[in-house]
């Protein structure tokens, strides 16, 4: 039986007519040595951003950008479409016209209503992939051999959670089953949209931004596919920022827990719930460049390779840290329940957590622009222990950084947490609150934001990844 692949393009490899031109070489190469191929694609770079920025300027009652959108949008794709189906591209300007056309009518309802739901949010955010994949899809017919635009809202089944929502594995399988497998054993490249799903009832979702790594991944599933292949313009999984460490250098190997673990604490290397479906199935997934395609990337197994117990440093910026802090709280049960109650009832996530042994104070991590809604939310539900002194007070320091060193070697290695806030020391870099699993894959510490990038180096230089294979 024919190996099968499921290969994801980033919105920087469909980005324009030349880079959808190295992706189609990609994609026919593994098709023409045998492999059954299945693509997802995002779409365009800068599209997603301009489709949801033109919907919240319509809900602020501007109709000047989205009108501006919807022309940038045309041009775009018209001369990418123009560049690679010269002649032959009426028909894709055609279906792309008409989503812009359901573009123009959403927004311009929306601007009426003045507010945008959640729902109406999802199919616009979508269009792009949309887009991309009938571009895709087009092209590869044309330059190389039968493919087909396939629209994931017929395949992927999800609950109702639009912005983020959550796939229904078992029913995506059937419809996947039903619908690619026998393009695949025609010989027909199906090329899919990232991002979207929809709900039993049809209604558009989306999986979150950086959604497309997540849908190669279900479609992975789906198909008990031999591999995935996430393709961008960066050669595999990298030991740092190379923005923030000009030595980073790419990681040849990595187990699935060190993968989702560099995600969660913001490596832009992979949507953070990409792994789940991969391990269920054991699927090996390999991170590679469209634009260096000879250079072998990084491979995420269920095993790690051996080398330096940190693999990679990394970091979240943008949040804040509370704190709930109090003598009255020693020994008082239910306090921390009260606490992540509260801020659940927001619907916000907490990055992070810390309490000291004492218990008289509990502190946490969220993103900055949700934190006074959280201490507000807290100062309500703590108002008569407040008012009595058992809590002394709630507070938030904002500018916080979540920098997070990784490897599965962490753990039962020695002295890795006494090298680490050496390092930082020697900096001269205050430390505001530390956490460590107990999987021990990672160690995670706030610092404030004007020490981060120099957080980031230090780790790096203490544990001399810029030497690490």
């Amino acid at each position: 039986m024919a190996e099968r692949i499921v290969m994801k393009f980033g919105g920087s490899s469909v980005g324009d007519a030349e880079s959808i031109r190295q992706t189609a070489a990609q994609i026919y190469a593994a098709h023409r040595q045998g492999q059954q191929v299945v693509t997802v694609v995002s779409a365009m770079r800068g599209v997603t951003d301009m489709l949801i920025g033109a919907t919240t300027s319509a809900a602020a009652g501007d109709h000047a950008i989205p009108e501006q959108a919807k022309q940038l949008l045309w041009e775009k794709h018209h001369l990418a479409a123009s560049e690679l189906l010269p002649g032959e591209f009426q028909g894709v300007l055609g279906e792309i016209q008409a989503e812009l056309s359901n573009f123009s009518n959403l927004v311009m309802a929306i601007s009426i209503l003045g507010e945008v739901t959640p729902r109406a949010m999802d199919f616009i955010a979508s269009l792009g992939e949309r887009f991309s994949a009938t571009l895709v899809a087009a092209y590869l017919s044309a330059a190389h051999g039968p493919a087909r635009a396939v629209m994931a809202d017929t395949l992927i089944v999800t609950d109702q959670h639009f912005g983020s929502a959550n796939p229904l594995l078992a029913l995506t399988g059937k419809r996947v089953q039903d619908s690619l497998v026998p393009l695949l054993e025609s010989g027909i490249l199906p090329v899919v949209t990232g991002f979207m799903g929809a709900t039993r009832e049809g209604i558009v979702t989306t999986l979150g931004r950086g959604g497309s790594d997540y849908t190669a991944a279900i479609l992975g599933h789906a198909l008990d596919a031999d591999e995935i292949w996430i393709w961008s313009d960066v050669d595999g999984v990298l030991t740092a920022d190379p923005r923030i460490v000009p030595t980073a250098h790419p990681i040849a190997q990595l187990s699935y827990q060190e993968a989702a673990e560099l995600a969660y604490f913001g490596a832009k290397v992979l949507h953070p719930k990409t792994v789940r479906p991969a391990v269920e199935k054991n699927i090996p997934i390999r991170m590679l460049n469209t634009f260096n395609p000879a250079y072998e990337g990084t491979l995420i197994t269920r095993e790690t390779s051996t080398g330096s117990a940190v693999k990679a440093v990394t970091s979240i910026p943008g949040l804040a840290l509370v704190t709930v802090e109090g003598r009255g709280m020693l020994g008082v049960p239910g306090v921390a329940a009260r606490v992540f109650g509260a801020v659940a009832q927001l619907g916000v996530s907490v990055l992070m957590i810390s309490q000291g042994s004492s218990e008289q104070s509990i502190c946490f991590v969220v993103r900055q622009e949700e934190s006074g809604a959280v201490v507000s939310a807290l100062e309500e539900s703590f108002r008569l222990e407040l008012s009595q002194g058992d809590i002394d007070s709630i507070w938030r320091e904002e500018q916080m950084v979540i920098v997070a060193a990784v490897g599965a070697a962490m753990r039962g290695t020695p002295g890795i947490g006494g090298k680490l806030f050496t390092a930082l020391g020697e900096a001269g870099i205050n430390v505001l609150s530390i956490a460590q699993g107990s999987s021990e894959y990672n160690v995670s510490l706030i610092v404030k934001q004007q020490d981060a990038h120099q957080a980031v180096q230090a780790i790096h230089d203490a544990f001399e990844l810029s030497r690490s294979k």
